[in-house]
């Protein structure tokens, strides 16, 4: 054992033991059996732990501990490029251009060790199937599509493994190819120089020789044939060769079958060779030494089974001398790490186990310390050489030293800990290689979590493990925080110790740690367990276990995606019904490492969104009470969204859209938090109003602050932010506009809050007006025709829906609302000068807003009682005010259009149904007094305008009627008062020219 571990300390034999013979055909695997005998050697078998045992483990350790050294030898790329065969090459004539330059020798050994395994391969499909294991082979390229004796024969002799009943069956059947095949399996032994006895042997120990003669005959003489062709010293010919052959095959089953009784002399056996050398007797003295050497040594016809090589025996070692001296030029290495990838894939899988069975059963530091350092040379290796699922393996072993993830049966955990020597030095090393060698774990991270959280239900995390970098430097720690644990403990502080943490809070603090456990006085700690619970402390600082999470930003993204994925898994499936405080407790705790490895991963949070949103998703939906978990996943989701916003804009959408989790909360957990939302939802929309674009973006926004209109601790910090967005217009966009005058409408429909805030709502819906008139004013100047048009007409229905929003705040119960709506109403149906309405958008909102509203009013006005809406006398006044105002600016325009009679009747029908409203069980005075005011002024403004007369071009003599119609049951002297006599006259003569026909068709048409 010593001498093997002498050669693994040499700096470079392993790999050129590896290269010279593990990656050549014709030999053996030495490094991978030598690998796993010093393993199998480490492992103690119902034995205490021994020097060989150890010295076995310095072996592995001192080969690992090379090839760590040799990672920052160059650059040389250690990466193995994939070996394909694309074409049939014979495998056994592979030769290397320069065996002295790396570039070419290391893609030569790795080319032949690829083709080594794929025989191995092979071989193991022959063995069940040999026409099988020949077309894999083939299909593989390590055969000709069309087999050819010499490639099968080659394949025969140069592959380990094989049965050999199935080789010599196939040698020795008469099939005219497998002749072929045996005359070129014999021609690939060399016999120079060789005794005949020492050739036989060679020559059968590669297959087992059949037992019929015919087979055995043919054998032979393929045998015979090649060996006199390259030694014919003796012989005089090939046939004297077979005879001899038959005769030592004989010789040896009489000297070797316990069966026969009366054994063969050597006189018997020369006197039976006599004469076949051509005629002539072969010399005694070589007749006598081939029977002393198979009388001492058997030919074994029926070889021992077995997938490696054959032991080595007297005329293997003949050979092996004969190879030496045709063999390839011997490979050199020199300190790069040219092989050690794949090297160390072959050894690391035993090397682990050796390691940690040998820490397992060891008592001694320094042999701790021989084990420590062995895996972190494992895992620094691994990490060179990307060979994630071995460090994973490694991960998974020291975790299970480090006693955390033990199901905890002492009483006092941690000084349990701080007694441990071998489960602190685990640790302090799972946190080692976490952060060096963390953008190569996979699945370790679940394993790494686990002990991160039994140190959290411990109290022994710093306070800060989960803060992330933007925290680091937007906030002072607090005291107590962020800070080292303290090295010196008060005798009260102490009296707790071991106690798991009872609380659910956010960060275990070691002040919780430190609580009664109960209010019983407890005994002093001794001396001892003070400097236990010093050791576990001084473990803890050593691990750095917050740098997992604040430097994840320089994972690499496969590790970083599986750390998140290991987080949420560890959180464990949000339940329905309440679980348990530890759970909980838990859940909270990875969940807040999971926001903040998010928040530190701003640049790849394309990487993370999926499964941090489907996981807070989870939590949100399953929730039905408030709980510290609920308010975590809220609340930090916001505050992903409010530091992402800024730098990705392309995932605005995107991360506003997963706010409408808020929206799904259940009514209990959203009323306790409501408050708290809104505040930060106000905060978001300040910070980030100018990065929200999208309609869906604000869609989110609106509909947040919306519900917080009727909510009275949380209406004022949503009606803040709304005058944020919406204060002279300084974040509405075409994308928002609607939205936000829905969402003011919400506000100033609410009786939350007082009436004061009802008008400010209504002033903003009324003041965004003048966004209306500068976006249309500058479409018209920076667009071009069509989108300019576009624009205008979305535009015109933007003030189609302001005017829908104002006419419902106008049937307010309380009366200077309801007021003050309606005078914004005309406000923004009056002052519209710079906006381009189409007639037909003019002609809908008479009809959805502006008589729609009349008749709700007068609706409201007759059937609820004054209790309900006080003074609905002045809010009548009001409306027909706006009516007559808004149709008489628009007189001239509505009065070309084919539709006005049906207008002009339309207002006229209102003013009729003002006339006769009864307020209080009577009739208005102020409307009797204001309708005919407003009708007479109306109809001479018509007048004036050549609107109204007796043969109207708009709308023919049936406007005349119709208007006299109606005007005559609201007051019957206002016809002639407006038009005496002498105009009537004249309008008749001109009437007399029109043909009769016209005043029905007319009549009809209005």
């Amino acid at each position: 054992m010593e001498a093997l571990v002498d050669f693994c300390r040499q700096k470079t034999f392993m790999v050129e033991m590896y290269a010279n013979l593990d990656c050549d055909i014709t030999c053996g695997n030495v490094f991978e059996e030598l690998a796993n005998l010093l393993s199998k050697s480490a492992f103690p078998v119902n034995s205490p732990l021994s020097a060989m045992h150890i010295l076995a483990l310095d072996g592995l350790i001192a080969v690992i501990q090379g090839m760590a050294e040799r990672i920052g030898n160059g650059s040389f790329n250690s990466e193995p490029a994939p070996v394909n065969l694309e074409e049939y090459t014979p495998f056994w004539m592979l030769k290397c251009e320069n065996y002295n330059e790396p570039d070419k020798w290391v893609p030569f050994v790795r080319r032949r060790k690829y083709i080594k395994r794929r025989l191995m391969i092979g071989a193991d499909h022959f063995n069940r199937d040999p026409k099988k294991g020949l077309e894999f082979l083939q299909g593989t390229h390590l055969l000709p599509e069309k087999l050819d004796p010499q490639s099968v024969a080659c394949f025969f002799r140069y592959t380990a493994g094989l049965d050999k009943n199935l080789v010599g069956d196939f040698l020795g059947n008469h099939d005219e190819f497998c002749v072929q095949v045996l005359h070129e399996f014999a021609k690939t032994f060399d016999f120079q120089d060789m005794n005949l006895d020492i050739a036989l042997r060679l020559f059968l120990e590669t297959f087992r020789l059949p037992g019929e003669s015919q087979k055995i005959q043919r054998v032979l003489e393929a045998f015979s044939e090649r060996y006199y062709e390259q030694s014919p010293q003796i012989l005089a010919n090939k046939d004297a060769a077979l005879l001899l052959s038959y005769s030592l095959i004989m010789l040896n089953t009489d000297q070797h079958n316990v069966q026969v009784k009366k054994k063969m002399t050597e006189e018997d056996f020369i006197r039976n060779n006599r004469h076949i050398n051509g005629g002539n007797d072969l010399p005694r003295e070589f007749l006598s030494e081939l029977y002393h050497s198979i009388c001492k040594n058997e030919i074994r016809t029926t070889p021992e089974q077995g997938a490696g090589f054959a032991e080595m025996t007297p005329s293997r070692w003949i050979d092996l001398m004969h190879k030496s001296k045709k063999s390839a030029p011997y490979i050199v290495s020199d300190s790069r790490a040219y092989l050690d990838h794949d090297m160390f894939a072959i050894m690391s899988g035993p090397t682990i186990a050796a390691i940690s069975v040998v820490f397992d059963h060891a008592e001694h530091e320094e042999v701790y310390q021989t084990c420590i350092d062995g895996f972190l040379a494992v895992a620094k290796i691994s990490a060179c050489h990307h060979l994630e699922d071995v460090l994973d393996d490694l991960v998974v072993s020291l975790c299970k030293f480090t006693t955390l993830l033990n199901p905890s049966s002492v009483e006092e955990p941690v000084l349990a800990f701080g007694d441990d020597c071998k489960a602190r030095m685990a640790t302090v090393t799972v946190f080692t290689i976490a952060n060096r060698y963390g953008d190569f774990i996979r699945t370790g991270w679940r394993n790494i979590l686990d002990c991160i959280l039994r140190l959290h239900k411990l109290g022994l995390l710093p306070a800060r493990v989960a803060s992330d970098a933007a925290d680091d430097s937007e906030m002072s720690p607090e005291p107590g925080q962020g800070k080292p644990l303290t090295n010196s403990l008060s005798s009260v502080q102490v009296q707790a110790i071991g106690t798991p943490r009872r609380s659910s809070g956010l960060m275990g603090r070691f002040s919780q740690l430190l609580s009664l456990d109960t209010e019983e006085p407890r005994s002093q700690p001794t001396e001892q367990q003070l400097a236990a619970h010093q050791r576990t402390l001084q473990t803890i600082q050593k691990c750095h276990i917050d740098s997992i999470f604040t430097e994840s930003k320089f994972l690499l993204a496969e590790s970083l995606l599986q750390l998140a994925r290991a987080l949420i898994w560890a959180a464990g499936r949000p339940q329905k019904g309440s679980s348990s405080p530890e759970d909980e407790d838990t859940a909270v705790f990875c969940l807040e490492l999971l926001i903040a490895i998010t928040l530190n991963n701003r640049d790849r949070i394309g990487l993370l969104w999926q499964g941090v949103y489907e996981h807070i998703a989870n939590i949100v939906q399953s929730t039905v009470m408030p709980s510290a978990l609920v308010e975590k996943a809220v609340f930090g989701l916001l505050r992903i969204c409010q530091r992402l916003l800024p730098y990705k804009e392309n995932l605005a959408d995107e991360l506003l859209r997963s706010l409408q989790l808020v929206l799904k909360l259940d009514a209990r957990v959203a009323d306790a938090y409501c408050e708290q939302i809104t505040q930060e939802v106000s905060r978001l929309v300040k910070a980030n109003a100018t990065h929200i674009r999208s309609q869906l973006g604000w869609r989110t926004i609106a509909s947040l602050l919306s519900i917080t209109a009727r909510h009275p601790e949380a209406s004022e910090s949503g009606f803040d932010a709304l005058l944020f967005i919406m204060s002279d217009g300084a974040h509405l966009t075409p994308a928002n506009y609607v939205l936000c005058i829905d969402a003011a409408r919400q506000f100033a429909e609410s009786r939350v809050g007082q009436a004061d805030r009802s008008v400010r709502a209504i002033d903003l819906m009324a003041g965004s007006v003048a966004c209306l008139t500068r976006w249309d004013e500058d479409a018209k100047g920076a667009m071009a025709e069509a989108e300019a048009l576009k624009l205008s007409q979305e535009i015109g229905e933007m003030w189609l829906r302001l005017a829908q929003a104002l006419r419902k705040v106008c049937l307010d119960q309380r009366e200077e609302v309801r007021n003050h709506a309606l005078l914004s109403l005309q406000t923004c149906l009056t002052g519209v000068e710079g906006i381009h309405l189409p007639h037909a958008l003019w002609l809908q909102c008479f009809d959805m807003v502006i008589f729609t509203m009349l008749d709700d009013l007068t609706e409201i006005a007759q059937g609820h009682s004054q209790k309900d809406y006080r003074n609905m006398e002045g809010t009548l006044v009001l409306a027909l005010k706006l009516l007559t105002k808004v149709f008489l600016l628009l007189l001239h325009e509505l009065s070309q259009l084919t539709t006005f009679c049906k207008l002009w009747l339309g207002v006229l029908s209102r003013m009729e149904k003002y006339m006769k409203v009864k307020v209080r069980g009577k009739k208005s005075e102020k409307l009797q007094e204001l309708v005919p005011e407003l009708l007479k002024s109306t109809l001479l403004v018509m007048k004036t305008k050549g609107v109204l007369v007796q043969r109207s071009a708009l709308g023919g003599d049936s406007l005349w009627e119709l208007t006299w119609l109606h005007v005559n049951n609201i007051v019957p002297s206002l016809q002639s008062e407006l038009f005496p006599g002498n105009e009537l006259e004249q309008s008749d003569s001109k009437l007399g020219e029109m043909g009769k026909n016209t005043l029905p068709n007319e009549t009809g048409s209005a």
